[in-house]
């Protein structure tokens, strides 16, 4: 069965929610100010595709690939990533709201999450080696068994991260976040 190919199409203001995108692979595409949420995107192929201020929210992914996706302005909230393909998974985040969304698993190397709300964020298991969180709301993410060596957390915030369930070798922090580290110790810092 021969699939559908997109190449270099730009997809704008289409509200999926009432009308299904065509199941297929999308290479080069744009999708601006779409309506995904609650769609069911399993088995989709993207590539180098760029989903500006869409809405994607509670979208189903399973076995999904993506492969160097771009999200800016988008509304992400309860995706559950691991459920993606894992072959060349590569995201990067900018401006985007990913409250409630799950990476559990998920090899994230070098990811870049710029200026994102990321709330209640599942993160164990995951491989965030060199990444970067910068401006990012961390508010009871979780990090547990996660390798966060050499990461970036220098503007980041509200995260508590437990150095004893984590790899954080050569991570950067800064004041007044890296009081997070110490949040299983209970202690008043002043």
């Amino acid at each position: 069965m021969n699939e559908t190919y997109f190449e270099d199409q730009v997809f704008e203001s289409i509200p999926f929610t009432s009308g299904k995108l065509t199941k297929g692979h999308y290479e080069y595409c744009s999708f601006v100010n779409c309506d995904f949420s609650t769609g069911d995107l399993s088995g989709f192929k993207f590539t180098e595709c760029t989903f500006t201020t869409c809405n994607l929210s509670n979208i189903k992914v399973l076995k999904t690939s993506l492969n160097d996706i771009k999200f800016t302005g988008c509304k992400m909230l309860g995706i559950n990533f691991e459920n993606c393909d894992h072959y060349l998974f590569s995201v990067s985040f900018d401006t985007c709201v990913i409250n409630y969304s799950s990476f559990y698993k998920r090899p994230l190397i070098k990811t870049q999450f710029i200026n994102c709300t990321m709330q209640e964020v599942d993160f164990t298991d995951a491989d965030l080696t060199q990444s970067i969180f910068d401006k990012c709301d961390l508010t009871n993410a979780k990090f547990e068994n996660t390798n966060l060596e050499k990461v970036d957390f220098r503007t980041a915030f509200n995260y508590i991260i437990d150095p004893d369930m984590n790899r954080i070798k050569k991570a950067q922090f800064s004041y007044p976040g890296v009081i997070g580290l110490l949040n299983k110790y209970d202690i008043a810092i002043k």
